[in-house]
C-alpha cells in the first residue's frame, strides 16, 4: 500500500490524507454520531489528483472528551475560519445526511462572506429544505429504540449494539446529533454559485425521493442527481462507485451537471 496517503489528524477539525501533488481537494462532512475517521479508506480509492480532508467536530474518537455541539450557528461561524487551510485551493464539499446540510450552512455563509468557495457541494442522503417534517424524528426515542432505528437504517452493526459499553460511549454524541440536525431549519436565502449534486439511496426513507429536487431551488449552478442502490447508508460498506462519480465530477469538469 506504499504511496496511499493515511487520513490523519492535523488541527482539532481537520484530518487530512495528504497529496502533494494533487489539483483538487475533496472535504468530508460526516453524518450524525460519525467523526473523520468515517472517511478513512477513502483515501485510498481516491486517484492521485484528489486529496481527501474530513472535518472532525467535538466530542467522537480523539474528541470524545469534548461536548458535542449543540447550535449550527455558531460551528458554522467557527469553521469558516477553522478550515481555511484546506481552502487554499481548488476545493469541493462531501456531506453525508446531517453532514450534507452542515456543508451546505458552511458553503451559504462562505458566500456571504465574499471567503473562499466550493467548486461544488455533494449533498448525500438529506432531503431539501422545507421537507423534513416528512422525515421520521428519532431525537426523543428511547436509548434502546434510537439504537435500533440507526441499526435498521445501516448505520450501527448489529453486533456493535449489542456491546453496552461501545453504546454507552456513542449514543450522547448520537443524541446530541439528531437533536441538533432534526431541530435545524434552513433558512431562505440567496441562491448558492455553487453547483450542486444530490447523492442518495434509492429506498433511503431518511431522503425520499421526492424531497431531493428541492435543493435545485439552492443554486444557480449546475443541479444534478445521481441515485444508488441501497438505503440511508447506501455507500457505507463499498464507497467505490461513489467515489469513481465523484472524481469523475471534479477531474472532468466538461461532463454535463460535473462541477468547475
Amino acid at each position: 500500500m506504499t504511496g496511499i496517503p493515511e487520513l490523519i489528524a492535523e488541527t482539532p477539525y481537520i484530518w487530512r490524507a495528504r497529496r502533494g501533488d494533487h489539483r483538487h481537494r475533496l472535504i468530508c462532512f460526516p453524518h450524525a454520531g460519525a467523526g473523520a475517521g468515517a472517511y478513512a479508506e477513502w483515501a485510498a480509492l481516491l486517484p492521485p489528483e484528489i486529496e481527501l480532508a474530513a472535518v472532525q467536530l467535538p466530542g467522537r474518537q480523539n474528541r470524545i472528551a469534548e461536548a458535542p455541539v449543540t447550535a449550527v450557528g455558531p460551528l458554522v461561524k467557527l469553521l469558516t475560519q477553522a478550515l481555511r487551510p484546506v481552502m487554499d485551493g481548488p476545493f469541493s464539499f462531501f456531506g453525508h445526511s446531517g453532514g450534507a446540510v452542515l456543508a451546505f450552512e458552511l458553503a451559504r455563509a462562505l458566500q456571504a462572506k465574499g471567503g473562499p468557495q466550493p467548486s461544488g457541494l455533494f449533498l448525500s442522503a438529506q432531503s431539501a429544505p422545507g421537507t423534513a417534517g416528512r422525515i421520521k424524528q428519532l431525537r426523543d426515542l428511547t436509548d434502546d429504540d434510537l439504537a435500533a432505528e440507526v441499526v435498521r437504517l445501516g448505520g450501527i452493526e448489529p453486533e456493535i449494539a449489542e456491546d453496552q459499553d461501545v453504546m454507552d460511549a456513542l449514543l450522547p454524541t448520537l443524541r446530541a446529533d439528531f437533536d441538533l440536525w432534526e431541530q435545524h431549519r434552513i433558512e431562505s436565502g440567496p441562491r448558492l454559485k455553487s453547483p450542486i449534486t444530490v447523492l442518495s439511496g434509492a429506498t433511503d426513507p431518511r431522503a425520499p425521493l421526492d424531497t431531493l429536487d428541492g435543493w435545485r431551488e439552492q443554486t444557480d449552478g449546475a443541479f444534478t442527481t445521481r441515485l444508488y442502490p441501497g438505503g440511508h447508508f447506501y455507500f457505507l460498506h463499498d464507497p467505490a462507485e461513489l467515489i469513481h462519480d465523484i472524481s469523475q465530477a471534479l477531474l472532468q469538469p466538461e461532463k454535463a451537471g460535473s462541477v468547475s
